[in-house]
């Protein structure tokens, strides 16, 4: 299994510093720049009538488009990111779910924008412009949550794991993340196919937490032929209920995907105060009782 271990960490690290590297982060920078860019002007080339017929049909004519579809490559690009935390931590990886979320939740703002006619009007548009708003606010609600979540995630810390389980388990993730990647890029090419030929109907984003749900599980349950402990095991398990009721939100009509967001943050807060509060800090105490009574 070492051996296994070993080829993985091999394939997985090479990437990982590759798409953390500073160069490559400034030129998809720069590429996304030139891309919205690039969107607008092709939008006002068809609202000009400068665009063939057989062009003009798959350029959209509102100028938010450009913005939906830009926020849309940012999601794609933060997705990626979450599946090269995946490795890290259980409470990282979440963290980032909710990262994304607050993203969907801006970009359903302008795509509700998007369905605006140009010049924008407010008569005729009170409900998008309330759809609006509910995502808007929701966004920046769960973004405060996720900035105290982290804060509170900074402080527990208990690797009680041995160095050579850490190492395995580690290393078990980084085969699910490369795995979970392959299968990104292939539900991404597929959409991209579907979208082209107008067969498109569902947000493939949405169907790829569907399978975060699954991954989570299966990392819970390979956590435990590593670190067999309830209060480890439970805590995990929160954190995959967690993603679950995130996905719930996805599906969920306007207003509604806002509470469900929220209620997914406020139960990974309340998990992770609960488990270091009660039995992370119980644990510690025992473990310095037992030190004394030796020494």
């Amino acid at each position: 299994m070492n051996f296994l271990y070993d080829r993985i960490t091999y394939l997985f690290d090479p990437l990982h510093h590759l798409w953390e590297h500073e160069k490559i982060h400034r030129k998809i920078s720069v590429l996304l720049v030139m891309f919205f860019i690039g969107s607008l002007i092709a939008i006002e080339l068809k609202r000009q009538g400068y665009l063939p017929g057989s062009v003009a049909r798959y350029v959209p004519g509102n100028h938010f488009y450009a913005v939906q579809a830009a926020f849309t490559v940012v999601l794609i690009l933060e997705v990626i990111s979450l599946i090269f935390t995946l490795p890290c931590s259980f409470s990282r990886s979440v963290g980032k779910q909710f990262e994304i979320l607050s993203l969907i939740l801006m970009r359903n703002a302008f795509k509700e924008l998007s369905q605006f006619p140009e010049p924008i009007s407010f008569a005729g548009n009170e409900v998008a412009i309330l759809h609006i708003l509910s995502n808007g606010f929701g966004a920046l609600l769960i973004f405060a949550l996720l900035g105290y979540y982290y804060r509170i995630q900074a402080k527990t810390a208990d690797d009680t794991m041995r160095p050579g389980d850490l190492y395995s388990f580690v290393a078990a993730k980084k085969g699910i993340a490369l795995i979970l990647l392959l299968v990104f890029c292939t539900m991404g090419i597929h959409s991209g196919i579907q979208t082209y030929f107008g067969t498109r109907e569902t947000d493939f984003l949405h169907e790829f937490y569907t399978i975060l749900i699954l991954t989570d599980i299966l990392v819970v349950l390979i956590s435990q032929c590593f670190h067999p402990n309830f209060a480890a095991i439970f805590r995990n398990s929160g954190f995959a209920l967690s993603t679950l009721i995130i996905r719930i939100a996805l599906a969920a009509p306007p207003y509604f995907d806002v509470l469900l967001g929220m209620a997914a943050a406020l139960f990974a807060i309340l998990l992770t105060r609960i488990s270091s509060h009660l039995f992370v800090r119980q644990r510690k105490d025992l473990k310095t009782k037992v030190a004394e009574q030796r020494g």
